[in-house]
C-alpha cells in the first residue's frame, strides 16, 4: 500500500471518478491524502502526470464505459481503483496493466468518515457492503459484507462537516438501513443522535434496502420526526412481482413494499419516496411486468432509476437465460413513462404551496439550487448563499426540479 501511494509523492494527477456517493466519497478521500503527499490535482488528463480512474460496474453498460476509459489512458502512468479491480482485474488487464489502488487502503490511509461534496453538502461514509445476497448483484463481492462506521466517528465527522459549512449532511453506504447491524446497533438511534448535534443542518440518509428497513420500520418512523432529517427516503425495490423478487433474492415481497411506503406516507404526506426499478430480470413474464408496473403506480415512486437487467460475471442470476433486449428495453421505457408521470404529478401537488427552502446547489449564474423539507428540487432565479434558510412559493414544474419565488422575510438566516 505504501509503496503504491509514495509512487504519486510530488505528481500532478488526475482523477475520474464514476458511480455512487459512495465512490465519489472515496475519491475525496484519496484527493487528500495525494495532496498530503505533495501531490497537486489536474483538472485535465492532459495536465496529470499520473491518471486514476475509479471504477463503477454496477451493470453491463459502466463496465464496457469503464474499459473504453482504461484503453484511452493505458499508455499513460495509470492507477485504478474502486469496485473493478477488487472483482474483475482479468478485464482490466485485457485492456491495459495498471497499477491498483483497492478500496480499502485508501480507507486504511485516511482519518475520518466525512468528506465534503459539492456545494454546502457534506457525505459521511456510514457503512461498507451489505448483509444481502442479491442473486445479479456484483458490488456485494466488490465491497463484502457489513462494516458499519463506529457510531463516534459518524458523529464527530458531522460536527466537522457542519463547522466547516455543510447544511445537508448525506449518509451514504451500499444500505444504509444496515448500518449498526454488525455492531449491536441500529439506524434510528443514530439518526437521533445526530439530530442532537448543535447547527444549522438537514440529514439526507442514503440508500435503503427493504428487507432491512422491515427490521428498524417503526423506530426509523420516529426518527424522521425530526427536522434535522429531510422526509426522504431511497427505497431501490426492483421488482413489483413477489416471483421476480424471489428469484433475485430480495428478501422481501410486494406487500412488505406497500406497508413500508404506507406506514411512512401516512405520517408524513408529502413524503419523496424514490425506487430503482431493473426490467427484463431473466424469466420475467409479461404478468410479472404488469406486477412491477402496477407497484410502482401503488406507491407512486418519485425519482425512479430504471436499468435493464444485464448479468454480472459470477452471480448468481448470469447462469439463467436473458430475455431479449427488445422486450429490456420496451419495458424500461414503459416504466418510464409511468414514472414521469408520477414525477409530474408530485411536482404538481405544490405549485402555488408555500414552502421553507435551503440553499444548497449553484448549477447556473443567477440561480441557486435549494431544497425544501422533502428533499424538493426547487430552484430560485437569485444568487443565494449556501446555507440561506427562507420561504419560497413554488411557480412551475419542470420534472426534474421546481422553480420558485422567494418570500421576503425578517425570519431569514444566513
Amino acid at each position: 500500500m505504501t509503496i503504491i501511494f509514495d509512487e504519486l509523492q510530488g505528481r500532478r494527477v488526475y482523477i475520474e471518478t464514476y458511480g455512487c456517493t459512495y465512490n465519489h466519497a472515496d475519491t475525496r478521500r484519496l484527493a487528500a491524502i495525494l495532496e498530503g503527499l505533495g501531490c497537486t490535482m489536474a483538472e485535465r488528463p492532459e495536465e496529470a502526470d499520473a491518471v486514476i480512474v475509479n471504477t463503477c460496474t454496477v451493470i453491463g453498460a459502466t463496465e464496457r464505459k469503464m474499459l473504453r476509459r482504461l484503453a484511452l489512458f493505458a499508455d499513460r502512468d495509470l492507477y485504478v481503483t474502486g469496485c473493478m479491480p477488487v472483482v474483475q482485474m482479468d478485464r482490466i488487464r485485457s485492456v491495459c496493466t495498471p497499477h491498483v489502488i483497492y478500496p480499502d487502503e485508501i480507507h486504511e490511509r485516511s482519518a475520518g468518515v466525512g468528506t465534503r461534496g459539492a456545494g454546502a453538502t457534506g457525505v459521511v461514509q456510514v457503512a461498507s457492503g451489505c448483509v444481502g445476497r442479491c442473486s445479479y448483484c456484483i458490488t456485494r463481492f466488490a465491497r463484502g459484507q457489513l462494516k458499519s462506521a463506529p457510531a463516534r466517528e459518524i458523529l464527530d465527522a458531522v460536527r466537522v462537516l457542519v463547522a466547516s459549512g455543510a447544511c445537508e449532511i448525506q449518509l451514504t453506504g451500499q444500505d444504509v438501513a444496515a448500518w449498526g447491524l454488525d455492531r449491536g446497533e441500529s439506524l434510528p438511534d443514530l439518526l437521533q443522535e445526530i439530530a442532537e448535534i448543535p447547527g444549522k443542518f438537514t440529514v439526507r440518509p442514503g440508500m435503503m434496502n427493504p428487507a432491512t428497513v422491515l427490521g428498524i420500520l417503526d423506530p426509523l418512523v420516529g426518527a424522521y420526526e425530526s427536522d434535522t432529517v429531510f422526509r426522504f427516503l431511497h427505497l431501490p425495490v426492483q421488482s413489483g412481482s413477489d416471483t421476480v423478487l424471489e428469484r433475485m433474492q430480495r428478501g422481501y415481497t410486494a406487500a412488505d413494499v406497500v406497508r413500508i411506503v404506507d406506514t411512512f406516507r401516512e405520517r408524513f404526506p408529502d413524503m419523496m419516496i424514490s425506487s430503482d426499478f431493473i426490467t427484463g430480470f431473466p424469466g420475467e413474464t409479461d404478468e410479472e411486468f404488469s406486477q412491477t408496473l402496477e407497484l410502482l403506480r401503488r406507491a407512486a415512486f418519485v425519482k425512479v432509476n430504471i436499468t435493464r437487467y444485464s448479468r454480472r460475471p459470477g452471480t448468481p442470476a448470469a447462469a439463467l437465460k436473458d430475455l431479449p433486449e427488445r422486450i429490456r428495453k420496451d419495458r424500461s421505457r414503459t416504466l418510464l413513462a409511468e414514472a414521469n408521470r408520477i414525477y409530474d404529478a408530485y411536482n404538481e401537488r405544490w405549485i402555488g404551496r408555500e414552502t421553507p427552502i435551503v440553499a444548497t446547489e449553484k448549477n447556473a449564474p443567477g440561480s441557486t439550487v435549494c431544497r425544501n423539507p422533502c428533499y424538493l428540487n426547487v430552484v430560485v432565479k437569485e444568487d443565494l448563499p449556501f446555507g440561506f434558510t427562507g420561504k419560497a412559493v413554488i411557480t412551475g414544474n419542470r420534472r426534474h426540479y421546481v422553480t420558485a419565488e422567494r418570500i421576503p422575510s425578517d425570519d431569514e438566516r444566513v
